[in-house]
C-alpha cells in the first residue's frame, strides 16, 4: 500500500488488517527523491517520498539487497517503469517495484515492502 500525502487524513487500504503500526517519523523529516533508512520494530527498513503525476507518496521496503544481502536499498536510485515508481539497488542495479518489491531485471528477486499510511503528518510502517 502507498499512502498518498495529497490530504492530511488517514489513508488505509480496507483489504489490509491493522498489523501493529509504528509511527517512524514526520513525513516532513524525509526529503523527496531521497532515501532514510529506519528501525521499525526490529526491521531495517528504507523509506522513500516520491512525486507522480502531480501526487507525493511514502513507500516502504526492506534495507536489506534481496541480490547480495547488504543493507543498503535506502542508497538506492529512485525512478520509474511507465507510472510505477522503482528503486535500483546501489550496488548492482537491479530496478524494483516500490509497491510491489518485484523485480524488473531479474524476476527470481523479490524486495519486501511494507504498507505505510500518514497520521497526523507522521508516517507509520506496518512490518
Amino acid at each position: 500500500m502507498t499512502a498518498t500525502l495529497e490530504h492530511e487524513e488517514l489513508t488505509i487500504d480496507a483489504a489490509v488488517p491493522d498489523r501493529g503500526w509504528q509511527r517512524v517519523c514526520a513525513v516532513a523529516d524525509l526529503e523527496p527523491a531521497w532515501g532514510e533508512a529506519a528501525l521499525v520494530d526490529g526491521h531495517q527498513v528504507a523509506l522513500f517520498r516520491t512525486f507522480s503525476g502531480g501526487s507525493e507518496s511514502v513507500f516502504a521496503v526492506d534495507q536489506r539487497c534481496p541480490a547480495t544481502g547488504a543493507h543498503v536499498m535506502a542508497r538506492g536510485i529512485l525512478g520509474s517503469r511507465g507510472e510505477r515508481a522503482t528503486i535500483a539497488s546501489p550496488l548492482h542495479k537491479e530496478i524494483y517495484d516500490l509497491q510491489t518489491g518485484d523485480c524488473f531485471s531479474s524476476p527470481d528477486l523479490r524486495l519486501a515492502t511494507y504498507s505505510t499510511r500518514i497520521v497526523g503528518g507522521f508516517v507509520e510502517v506496518a512490518v
